[in-house]
């Protein structure tokens, strides 16, 4: 296990306006449209009255194949988005009571976030039992992640940064009481931006939806929180009984004991 560093020779900040500027160019656009057909087959399928997006770093409706009439998205400082209703307000401070939330969905948050942890304990807070978590996130168990390891010109780019593996991710949703129900992942291209040399490669998708389904660019995890609903019993009040006398064993009812003894 890494332990983190006493010293820090850069601050921990928000990554969200990085990732607003990259997914407008060519394959930030490529990346999002891969995560939206996705989202498209797994949105039907969540029901509820309320529906919360926490963070907004693209330009476009990601919750509109969501049958949840109701659904708002939370973010400090993001565009407005037609058919979501805003809410100004910081992420690791929900202004929601405990257990009205039927569907939280995290775009890309835990990647930028400064503290993930907090993230998700205040999705777990607002969610309802048996409410339903959809993160997406950026995977470095990918191709796209391997490039961590090289000192490619693209090595800053904040998709490599603070990368968060679905593993983990899972572990900590564990700890939260959620149950994870499934895993899929996109875009199995390496991360070209010439859209001419990434064609040459659309092969690769096909490939990698069939023997590598959770080693995509991009992965989106379901996850079901769970709630004990357990009702403790209050017993009813015990009678109190006196405690009975102890009884003296004399030297004569001991004698009156043996003798009844022998005789049987």
């Amino acid at each position: 296990m890494e332990l983190p560093r006493l010293f820090r020779s850069e601050q921990q900040h928000d990554l969200q306006p990085d990732f607003q500027a990259w997914f407008g160019n060519d394959l930030g656009t490529y990346l999002l449209r891969e995560e939206q057909q996705l989202l498209s087959r797994i949105l039907p399928e969540l029901f509820g009255y309320h529906a919360l997006q926490i963070g907004q770093v693209v330009n476009a409706d990601l919750l509109a194949g969501c049958r949840i009439r109701h659904r708002c998205v939370v973010d400090v400082d993001g565009p407005t988005i037609p058919g979501l209703s805003p809410l100004r307000a910081e992420p690791e401070h929900l202004p929601f009571a405990k257990d009205s939330v039927d569907l939280v969905f995290i775009h890309h948050g835990l990647d930028g976030a400064p503290s993930p942890h907090a993230l998700l304990r205040e999705a777990a807070r607002v969610l309802i039992p048996e409410g339903h978590l959809l993160i997406v996130g950026f995977n470095p168990w990918s191709l796209w992640g391997l490039c961590r390891l090289f000192r490619f010109p693209w090595a800053q780019l904040p998709w490599l940064r603070r990368p968060l593996s679905p593993q983990r991710l899972a572990d900590w949703l564990t700890l939260l009481d959620f149950e994870v129900v499934g895993l899929e992942s996109v875009c199995f291209v390496p991360p070209i931006g010439h859209a001419t040399i990434r064609r040459r490669f659309a092969w690769m998708e096909a490939v990698g939806h069939r023997y590598w389904s959770q080693g995509g660019a991009a992965y989106v995890l379901l996850a079901r929180k769970h709630v004990s609903c357990l009702t403790p019993l209050q017993m009813g009040r015990r009678r109190s009984f006196p405690a009975p006398a102890p009884v003296l064993a004399t030297e004569a009812r001991v004698r009156r004991w043996m003798t009844d003894f022998d005789e049987q």
